[in-house]
């Protein structure tokens, strides 16, 4: 019998097997940064989509969207920072993309990072 965690990151694999190409491939190369950033993070569907929180049973901080676009969020159960410098005091939620270069892939990872630390 699988554990939880093992349960929920089949089902996130399923999810992003199941989208269309080339959304699917970009979208199973921003869920490997992420687990690669934050190994202590564990994938699991939030509303409907692959998500990332610390343990199987607790909010998600970070998702994972493929709806018009593809798009990758902190939620509202991750600590936020203010941006400052040019842009103040804003807190930064949430990035679209359509592609993954090697510079994205480091702001992802980046961000990501950001949440766990």
């Amino acid at each position: 019998m699988s554990t939880k965690d093992e349960k929920n990151l089949t089902q996130v694999i399923e999810k992003i097997s199941k989208m269309q190409e080339p959304q699917r491939a970009v979208m199973q190369r921003v869920h490997d940064i992420i687990m690669a950033a934050a190994p202590t993070l564990k994938p699991r569907i939030w509303y409907g989509m692959p998500a990332y929180a610390k343990t199987a049973s607790t909010p998600a901080l970070v998702t994972l969207r493929n709806d018009e676009r593809m798009n990758l969020a902190i939620t509202e159960k991750a600590a936020f920072r203010p941006a400052g410098g040019v842009n103040g005091t804003l807190m930064p939620a949430a990035w679209y993309f359509e592609t993954v270069d090697d510079e994205t892939e480091k702001l992802i990872a980046g961000i990501v990072r950001s949440v766990v630390d």
